[in-house]
């Protein structure tokens, strides 16, 4: 009010040094009008200007706080990925003959660790008992496997894709049931040799995940296997 008060007094002492140039009233409050509304308007925008730089602020502490949490993820994940690589080399110190005889392969890809077995170093041909070669086998990947914590412990149970028949079927009638009760068979013989069993699982496959052709003896002896897979828990 008291700038308005002053524009008016200032537009009557311009009027009178310039008699000439005569501004109406409704001319002069509708510029102290704009002026107001400008004025508004640059207060608005300083008040945008702060609100926006609090949002700024609260957007970089966002990102700096997602940064860390991402590298921490990534050193978490290094640690199970230098874990794995770890106990790969005890496998593979464990077993060079099994692996020197072509009973036994390990595997280690991106965190996850697979110990694959041919059924013949584990069971005899039909059978889902587990024979005392395949023990000495086990308690070798139970040495190194049992240290293991944070890590899910899967048996897969795998054949190849020929028919079961004769009186092995009244025991087995499809190659499901076989390669269930051997992954199973497994499972619990390492949980006897003190793996954790709330580590433990067992999967069967039957001949439905096949590593090789089974057009051949070879293939086909490829695919009759035990895989002990190491993942990270969920």
């Amino acid at each position: 009010m008291i700038k308005k008060s002053w524009l008016l007094a200032l537009a009557g002492m311009f009027a009178l040094s310039f008699p000439g140039c005569m501004v109406t009233e409704s001319t002069y409050l509708k510029k102290v009008e704009e002026a107001g509304s400008l004025e508004q308007g640059l207060a608005t925008c300083k008040e945008d200007v702060v609100r926006l730089g609090k949002q700024n602020e609260e957007m970089a502490k966002k990102v700096q706080d997602q940064q860390a949490q991402i590298g921490q993820l990534e050193k978490s994940r290094e640690e199970k990925v230098q874990e794995v690589s770890k106990t790969y080399t005890q496998m593979i110190e464990k077993m060079k003959s099994e692996i020197a005889e072509g009973q036994v392969t390990i595997t280690e890809l991106q965190g996850r660790l697979t110990v694959n077995m041919v059924d013949a170093i584990l069971f005899d041909s039909g059978k889902a008992d587990i024979k005392p070669e395949g023990r000495r086998v086990l308690q070798k990947v139970a040495e190194v496997i049992g240290q293991v914590e944070d890590k899910a412990i899967l048996v897969e149970g795998h054949t190849d894709n020929v028919k079961i028949g004769g009186a092995l079927a009244r025991a087995f009638p499809s190659n499901w049931e076989l390669s269930a009760a051997r992954a199973i068979n497994v499972a619990r013989y390492l949980q006897r040799l003190g793996v954790d069993p709330a580590l433990l699982s067992a999967a069967a496959y039957g001949e439905y995940r096949p590593v090789s052709e089974n057009d051949t003896l070879e293939g086909r002896a490829k695919n009759r296997r035990i895989e002990i897979v190491l993942v990270p828990r969920d």
